[in-house]
């Protein structure tokens, strides 16, 4: 399989950016999957899913990376 031309020729910054969107989107999800195991219905059915910690650690990992990201557009 071979890479596009977009992101085989994109610079640092621009796959910082691609990582660390995709991971603001795994937080995302991950907060929707802990609000739904909070409102669940039977008290009992505990998931094995650490939502909570994925959130946080996805959230500040995507952040770290989005903040490379613009420090490198900005710089060119």
């Amino acid at each position: 399989m071979q890479l596009p031309d977009w992101l085989r020729f994109a610079s640092d910054a621009t796959r910082f950016g691609l990582w660390g969107g995709a991971f603001l989107l795994l937080s995302a999800l991950s907060i929707w999957g802990d609000r739904r195991r909070a409102k669940r219905k039977q008290v009992d059915d505990v998931g094995l899913v650490p939502w909570r910690d994925i959130a946080a650690l996805s959230t500040f990992i995507g952040l770290a990376l989005m903040s490379f990201a613009v420090v490198g557009w900005v710089r060119g």
